[in-house]
Formats: C-alpha cells, structure tokens, sequence
C-alpha cells in the first residue's frame, strides 16, 4: 500500500525529537543554528532572527556545502511553516549525520503566536 505524505511526516516524526517553541527559543539563546526549510517566497515574509535557509527541496544537495553546518555535532533547530516539512528536514539530517536536530513543534506558526 502505498504511503502519502502524511504517512511520511508521521514515521518521520517518531524518528526525531521535537521541542516547543519556548526550548527552541532558549536552545537559540544558547548557540544553536535556526534552520528555515521553508520556500524563499515563505522565508522573505518573515523569519526567526538569524536564520539559516535551505528550502526542504533542497536541503540533501545543500547542507553539506553550507559553512554554517560543517560541524555535525552542532545543535540545529528546524522549522517549517507548521511542522511537516521540517520534521522530514530533520530526519534527513539525522540520515545525514547530524547528531544535535530538533524540530520546532508548530512550526513557524507557533513561534509567531508564542513570541
């Protein structure tokens, strides 16, 4: 049976740990890289403070040519509009090797409304 995207952002987020935008905002505090998986047109209306963009279609082709993410270990917080793409933004980046990736519950909707 074939699976839908739903499906996959499901089984994505069973793999990954999320946070609330309260933690994401004190792991900010703290040194970590806010990563925007989000469309250019999205990114250009707004974003977190400092954020890194990489839109989700092309983050495997990316990432590992960005300065910013050399450092594996380093601890990234991703976001999407609402949760979907950033959740298999950041299962990819585990596949990837990066060790220290979270996902912002709600995404950058949810960081708007709590901020």
């Amino acid at each position: 049976m074939a699976k839908t995207a739903m499906d996959l952002v499901q089984a994505a987020k069973a793999a990954i740990q999320e946070v609330s935008v309260s933690q994401a905002q004190q792991m900010l505090r703290e040194d970590s890289i806010a990563l925007d998986v989000r469309e250019p047109v999205e990114f250009e209306a707004g974003h977190i403070a400092d954020a890194r963009h990489i839109p989700r279609g092309l983050l495997e082709f990316m990432v590992g040519n960005h300065p910013d993410f050399q450092d594996k270990t380093r601890s990234i917080v991703v976001y999407c509009k609402s949760g979907g793409r950033a959740a298999l933004a950041t299962a990819t980046l585990q596949q990837l090797g990066y060790s220290n990736v979270v996902n912002v519950i709600g995404g950058y909707d949810a960081w708007q409304a709590g901020s």
